[in-house]
C-alpha cells in the first residue's frame, strides 16, 4: 500500500450477524452490502482495510491519517475516535490482533489502540539506508509486529513479550536478495504471515515480485508464482491460499494463487477485474467475501464518496 504519488515518480474489520459472519454461504454474503461508503468528506484517499472477527472494519486513510470503523452488515463507516493521531498525517496499514486490538502505522509510527480508540502503544522507526521512514504495512504475529518500509528496503519488528509490544526496530535490509536492484526502487508494500508466524511474503512494487522470509533465518528468496510479473499492493494470506491487489503492471483487481506448504510457489487460479475498481489499494477477508479499497490515489484527491467494494470470493465454491 502506498502513495500512487511515489509510484508515478517511481514509474513514471446480533446472533444473525454472528451467524453470517462465522461461515456464511453465498445466498446470504449476498445479503450483505456490495458498496460501503468510507467518507463523503474530500481528501480521505481511503487506503488500508482489516475486518475483525465480529465483522468490525477498519479504514485508513492515506489523505488524512485518520481511522474509520463499520461493520460489514451497514453500509456507512464512521470515523473512528482514535486518539494520538493528531500529528500524522497519513495512515497506511491498518490491521486487528485476536484480541481486537488496532494496528495501524504511517510515516514513522506503529500505533496501537483498543477497539474504544484509545491509545495503547506508540513506537517509532528509526531512519533507514536511504533516510525517514515511510511504513507502509504490516502484520501480527504471535510473537511480533513486521512492518514494512516504502521508503527503505527495509522490515522492521517489534517483539511482543507477555503482551507487551517492544521498540521497533529494523529486522531485515532486504537489498541481499538482490543486490543489483537499486535500492531506492525496492518500494515494499503488503506483508502477510503463515499461521505459525515461520515465514513472511513481503510485495515489492519496484521488483514486481513477492518476496518469502524466513523469520527463523532471514532467509529471503522470490516466490515463484510462473508469472513474468507478479508486483501487488496489498495482500492476504488464508493458509495456502493468496489474495493480492494488483494496480501497478497489471489490469486492475484481485488475484488469488494457491502456494504450496512451504509458501515458496504457487499457481494464480483467480482473477477479478473490471468490477468497477477505482485504484484498489488492499483488501480484507471475511467469510465467504473479499472487501476492497478504491483508493482514488491515482487523481488525488480523488472525488467522494469514497468506498469499499464488496465481491464474492470464488475460492469458496471449491471443495
Amino acid at each position: 500500500m502506498h502513495r500512487s504519488h511515489v509510484r508515478s515518480a517511481c514509474l513514471a474489520a446480533t446472533a444473525l450477524l454472528t451467524a453470517l459472519c462465522a461461515a456464511p454461504g453465498p445466498a446470504e454474503a449476498r445479503e450483505l452490502p456490495d458498496t460501503y461508503v468510507v467518507s463523503r468528506e474530500p481528501g480521505v484517499l481511503p487506503e488500508g482495510i482489516t475486518i475483525a472477527r465480529d465483522g468490525t472494519m477498519y479504514v485508513s486513510s492515506d489523505g488524512t491519517g485518520a481511522l474509520y470503523r463499520g461493520h460489514i452488515g451497514d453500509p456507512a463507516l464512521r470515523p473512528f475516535p482514535a486518539r494520538g493521531l493528531e500529528d500524522r498525517p497519513s495512515s497506511l496499514g491498518v490491521h486487528t490482533d485476536r484480541r481486537g486490538r488496532v494496528h495501524s502505522v504511517g510515516g514513522a509510527t506503529l500505533t496501537v489502540h483498543d477497539r474504544h480508540g484509545r491509545l495503547l502503544a506508540t513506537r517509532t522507526a528509526a531512519d533507514g539506508p536511504l533516510g525517514a521512514p515511510d511504513l507502509n504495512d504490516l502484520v501480527v504475529t504471535k510473537d511480533a509486529v513486521y512492518v514494512t518500509d516504502w521508503a527503505n528496503p527495509v522490515i522492521h519488528r517489534a517483539v511482543i513479550r507477555n503482551g507487551t509490544l517492544g521498540p521497533l526496530e529494523p529486522w531485515l535490509d532486504i537489498r541481499g536478495a538482490f543486490p543489483q536492484f537499486p535500492a531506492r526502487y525496492w518500494l515494499l508494500n503488503g506483508i502477510v504471515a503463515n499461521e505459525d508466524g515461520t515465514a513472511l511474503l513481503v510485495a515489492s512494487n519496484g521488483t514486481e515480485a513477492v518476496w518469502r522470509i524466513g523469520t527463523a533465518d532471514k532467509a529471503v528468496e522470490q516466490l515463484d508464482l510462473g508469472e513474468a510479473s507478479f508486483g501487488p499492493d496489498g495482500m492476504v494470506l488464508r493458509g495456502r491460499t493468496l489474495y493480492a491487489v494488483l494496480n501497478y503492471g497489471a489490469p486492475h483487481g484481485v488475484y488469488i494463487a494457491e502456494l504450496d506448504d512451504d509458501l515458496r510457489t504457487g499457481t494464480v487460479t483467480h482473477r477479478i477485474t473490471g468490477k468497477n475498481f477505482d485504484l484498489p489499494t488492499t483488501l480484507a477477508r471475511h467469510g465467504c467475501r473479499l472487501y476492497v479499497v478504491n483508493s482514488q490515489l491515482d487523481q488525488p484527491p480523488g472525488r467522494p464518496p469514497y468506498t469499499v467494494t464488496a465481491v464474492d470470493d470464488p475460492t469458496c465454491a471449491t471443495p
